[in-house]
């Protein structure tokens, strides 16, 4: 297998490549880490060593090896696959968080699974990858611990779901403020578990109950509000608005004001200050 493009993410708890397989035999090598692999092209027929039978995979089917897992296969014709990587101390991490009542061990070799809630969340990495704009750290961190936890309830109940709380009004509090505070900072959701004094699993959780929206996506919106009102205030270039509210660069900026509300700092400017480029 040939990787079809670089990892989306660096952060050592996930990462993603699409990759290209060529017809013919392939060894999947173990790893120390854990693989998702999303079948990303129409029906392919190939035979699988370790199970010693033909499988035909669909788009969305769902290939699941634990990390120290090993196999391989005969692929009668070329096909493309996006392969997710978890580490394994994410798993023990989320395991523990949910108070036992997940267990790592639940995690084994899968073939043809369909799960609308890993392909969603398989989907939201590969948008960001082609988008060519990557997210904050607190986007990979929320998808691979969501990951985490669905993987982790496969053969039993929703794990989450099975407890009802929420954040108190102190707790909201403190977090909403810490975000108002570091917008131009990286925001991952560990450092905003400390903040909240819960759990990574409960915060996506619990602030998504309370505020109706993903914590990641609160913190775009209000990246983007942040910057909408500094490029109006007209006293600062587009690179300059983009370094305040946490974005990447220029184009990473453009790139979800245009999404979430439909304008590119150059709409707001009117025109364009002298060293910004055209968005």
């Amino acid at each position: 297998m040939r990787p079809q493009s670089a990892p989306a993410r660096s952060a050592s708890d996930v990462a993603m490549v699409s990759r290209h397989v060529e017809a013919g035999i392939h060894r999947l090598p173990r790893a120390l880490h854990h693989r998702i692999m999303v079948h990303a092209s129409a029906a392919t027929r190939s035979y699988c060593n370790q199970v010693g039978r033909y499988f035909v995979r669909r788009a969305g089917d769902i290939d699941l090896v634990p990390a120290g897992e090993e196999g391989g296969f005969e692929a009668e014709t070329p096909f493309d696959t996006v392969e997710i990587v978890l580490q394994p101390a994410l798993m023990e991490r989320v395991a523990a968080e949910l108070g036992g009542r997940a267990r790592v061990s639940r995690f084994e070799t899968r073939h043809l699974l369909r799960d609308q809630r890993i392909e969603h969340l398989a989907r939201a990495l590969q948008s960001d990858l082609d988008a060519g704009t990557p997210s904050s750290p607190l986007f990979a961190d929320s998808i691979g611990a969501a990951l985490a936890v669905r993987l982790l309830g496969l053969d039993g109940p929703d794990i989450v779901g099975s407890r009802v709380n929420r954040l108190s009004d102190a707790q909201l509090k403190r977090v909403l403020e810490h975000i108002e505070a570091a917008l131009h900072e990286p925001l991952s959701i560990d450092r905003l578990s400390r903040v909240a004094g819960a759990s990574s699993s409960h915060l996506r959780t619990w602030f998504k109950a309370a505020m109706g929206v993903t914590l990641h996506r609160y913190v775009l919106r209000r990246r983007v509000e942040r910057a909408r009102v500094l490029l109006q205030r007209g006293d600062l270039s587009t690179s300059e608005v983009a370094a305040l509210t946490g974005f990447a660069h220029q184009s990473h900026l453009a790139h979800w004001m245009r999404r979430e509300i439909g304008q590119t700092p150059r709409d707001l400017r009117g025109r364009g200050r002298p060293g910004d480029v055209r968005a």
